[in-house]
């Protein structure tokens, strides 16, 4: 398959270029939205990547059904569309349902199945109808292999734009492990391969009604990563994760996201020196 690649706001993904997928794991209001864009824009740009900012306006996986979910959909449409006109972003955001494929394709960039759901072909035909990118998470569960299939019914369903994205395998109770040499079985497939460094450093469940996680970890595994040949890092932040009203523990400090790209990025373009 010849690999596959997207251009947004002049600059793209999949053609050796590191792109940069970021924000907060909530849209908690929108003046945190626009001040996490507008802070990753500035410092995207400065480096010469591509950035696109992510929020979801409904958190419908939480470990507890008394934890925080969100804005909801309509709200949550119009502060992406606000937060995308102005700062003049790409927006990525998820869907857990069919339904809301249509309205999030009217403002998204790039739809994402979440990964528990990549499997659910009635909610990867709806995404891939909008006509727009398909950002398909893999499964806690799944070998990377297995994504050949979520990526099928995509193509099936008339849209062959889409991304992988790994974000770590269960291994026991409360514990992901990444496996590197799943994001060179994805890459092969020609799709370009997002990696998600935050929520791969989650303990699902693991502090009782909520996951934990330590986001320090998200440091040295985007760098194994990008070594590998990933098109796109994923990176949940916040100002202050302590605060944050859902995945606050693997959330990089919005100050720290410069330290982390510079890193990323420098192993990033040795890679690109490697044919294999």
């Amino acid at each position: 398959m010849t690999a596959k690649h997207y251009e947004l706001n002049g600059k793209t993904i999949g053609t050796g270029s590191l792109a940069v997928i970021a924000g907060p794991c909530s849209l908690e209001s929108l003046e945190l939205g626009l001040r996490v864009a507008r802070y990753m824009k500035h410092l995207c740009d400065e480096k010469g990547l591509l950035y696109i900012f992510k929020a979801s306006f409904d958190k419908a996986n939480r470990t507890s059904v008394h934890a925080w979910r969100g804005p909801g959909l309509e709200k949550g449409l119009e502060q992406l569309a606000e937060i995308k006109a102005k700062v003049n972003v790409p927006i990525l955001t998820d869907i857990h349902e069919s339904y809301q494929a249509a309205p999030v394709g009217e403002v998204a960039d790039v739809i994402q199945i979440p990964a528990f759901l990549c499997r659910q072909t009635d909610l990867l035909v709806s995404a891939a109808k909008t006509g727009r990118i398909i950002n398909i998470k893999k499964a806690q569960f799944l070998a990377p292999e297995d994504m050949i299939y979520a990526a099928a019914k995509c193509r099936e369903a008339g849209n062959d734009n889409v991304m992988l994205c790994e974000r770590g395998t269960t291994m026991g109770y409360h514990k992901l492990v990444v496996d590197m040499a799943g994001l060179v079985v994805m890459k092969s497939f020609g799709y370009p391969v997002v990696f998600d460094a935050t929520h791969s450093t989650q303990t699902p469940g693991g502090l009782g009604g909520s996951s934990g996680g330590d986001y320090t970890l998200a440091f040295p595994l985007a760098r194994a990563a990008a070594s590998v040949g990933i098109d796109a890092v994923f990176a949940e932040t916040h100002p202050n994760p302590k605060e944050a009203l859902s995945d606050g523990p693997n959330m990089i400090p919005l100050d720290q996201m410069s330290e982390f790209l510079d890193e990323v990025s420098a192993i990033h373009k040795l890679t690109q020196s490697f044919k294999h």
